[in-house]
């Protein structure tokens, strides 16, 4: 994927908004701080291992699937980088 989005706008606009949830209750589900989850759906957090394993228990999927969209994010972030000269 070319842009690849981040994984905290999927959990954002597949997960939470279509259950309607909040980030406290989705925090209370995933047995993680609300901060942390606010982090991620706000695109501020990565993707840990932890967090993979909560999300594919919760919300389905694999942990490796959450750990490959980070990855890809996080590939495509520093290849924008580099085209700009960025270190």
């Amino acid at each position: 994927m070319k842009n690849p989005v981040h994984p905290g706008a999927i959990v954002r606009e597949d997960c939470l908004k279509p259950l309607n949830l909040s980030v406290t209750e989705s925090a209370r589900r995933l047995g993680v701080e609300r901060e942390a989850l606010s982090s991620l759906v706000n695109e501020e957090a990565a993707v840990s291992i932890e967090m993979a394993d909560r999300l594919s228990r919760t919300f389905g999927s694999t942990p490796e699937t959450w750990l490959g969209m980070q990855s890809a994010f996080d590939r495509a972030r520093r290849r924008r980088k580099a085209r700009r000269g960025i270190p």
